[in-house]
C-alpha cells in the first residue's frame, strides 16, 4: 500500500510538472516562441549536419564563385566548396565550441563564486583581485595574445575563452550567492552541522539558479560572437574547418560582386545573418525567461 501511494505521488508530481511546462509555454509571447523555434532549428542542423548537408565540409564540388542555382543553393566559395553545406557544418562547429566553452566557464566561475561567498576571508580576496586584473583587459585582445602564444588550436581556443569568460561568471555567482548566504535558513543549516556540499546544492544553488541560467544564455552569445570575431581575424577556428566567422572573412571581397551572380544577397551575408539570427533568438528567450523568473506581472 505504501509503495502504491509513493507511485501515485510520483505520477502526480510528474503530471503537475508537465502541466506547469505546458502552461508556461502557452503564455510565452510570440518573440519567445520565435526564439525557441530558431534555436531548435539551429540545434537540429548542428546535430544532423552530415545528413542535411548535400556535400562534405571541405569538399570541392565546382568552380570558384559559381552562382546560386539548383545544384548549389547559395553558390560556391573561392575554391569551389558549396556554401550551403559549409553554412550547416559551420553551425555544428561554431555552436558546439561556443556551448562547450560557456559550460566550462560556468563550471569554473560558478563554483569559485559560490565557494568564495561561503568561505570569505583571504580566499575571497585573492580570487577577487585576480578576477579584477583579468576584467581590466578586453577579452578579444587577451584572447588574441594568448592564442598567439599557445597556438591556434581548438582546445586552446576553448580553454582560453572559458578562462576569460569565467571571470564574468565568477562576479555574478559571487554577488548572488552573497545575498543568499546571509539568510536565516543558511545560518540554520550551518548550526545543524550540514556539510558544505549540502548547503551549496540544497540552499544556495536553487536560489541563484534563475539569474545563472539567464546569464548562461547571454554569455553563450558573447562567446559565440567572440569565436566568430577571432575566426574572422584568422586566429579562431582554422580552415578547412567550417566556421561562420572565417566564412565571412573568406568571402568578404564578394560584397561588391555583381548581384546577378548571387541572386539573393552577397555571399558574406549568409554566415553574418546566421550569426545575427541566433544571437537575436537567444536574447528573445533569455528576456522572456528573466521576466518569468522575476515575478513581475504582465501589463494589461
Amino acid at each position: 500500500m505504501t509503495a502504491q501511494a509513493t507511485d501515485l505521488r510520483s505520477v502526480r508530481a510528474r503530471r503537475t510538472l508537465w502541466q506547469n511546462v505546458k502552461r508556461t509555454l502557452a503564455t510565452a509571447p510570440v518573440s519567445a516562441w520565435f526564439g525557441m523555434i530558431v534555436i531548435v532549428i539551429y540545434v537540429l542542423a548542428a546535430i544532423f549536419a552530415p545528413w542535411i548537408a548535400p556535400y562534405g565540409e571541405a569538399e570541392v564540388v565546382g568552380k570558384a564563385y559559381q552562382p546560386a542555382g539548383e545544384q548549389f543553393w547559395l553558390g560556391t566559395d573561392q575554391i569551389g566548396r558549396d556554401l550551403f553545406s559549409r553554412l550547416i557544418y559551420g553551425a555544428r562547429n561554431t555552436i558546439g565550441i561556443a556551448f562547450i566553452t560557456t559550460l566550462i566557464s560556468f563550471l569554473v566561475g560558478g563554483t569559485l563564486g559560490v565557494l568564495t561567498a561561503l568561505k570569505r576571508g583571504w580566499l575571497d580576496q585573492a580570487i577577487s583581485r585576480i578576477v579584477d586584473a583579468f576584467l581590466s583587459i578586453p577579452v578579444l585582445i587577451m584572447a588574441l595574445m594568448l592564442l598567439a602564444v599557445f597556438g591556434k588550436y581548438i582546445i586552446n581556443l576553448i580553454l582560453i575563452l572559458a578562462l576569460l569568460d569565467s571571470t564574468r561568471v565568477f562576479r555574478l555567482a559571487r554577488a548572488t550567492a552573497l545575498n543568499v548566504v546571509v539568510m536565516d535558513y543558511v545560518e540554520a543549516a550551518k548550526l545543524r552541522g550540514e556539510k558544505m556540499g549540502w548547503i551549496i546544492f540544497k540552499e544556495v544553488l536553487p536560489n541563484i539558479l534563475p539569474p545563472l541560467i539567464t546569464e548562461f544564455g547571454l554569455r553563450f552569445c558573447f562567446v559565440f560572437l567572440t569565436i566568430a570575431a577571432l575566426s574572422f581575424l584568422g586566429v579562431g577556428i582554422q580552415p578547412p574547418t567550417a566556421d561562420w566567422g572565417s566564412m565571412v572573412a573568406e568571402s568578404k571581397t564578394l560584397i561588391t560582386f555583381p548581384v546577378k551572380t548571387f541572386p539573393w544577397i552577397p555571399a558574406p551575408f549568409y554566415p553574418a545573418l546566421a550569426i545575427a539570427l541566433l544571437t537575436v533568438a537567444i536574447n528573445f528567450v533569455v528576456d522572456w525567461f528573466l521576466h518569468k523568473t522575476s515575478g513581475l506581472r504582465d501589463e494589461v
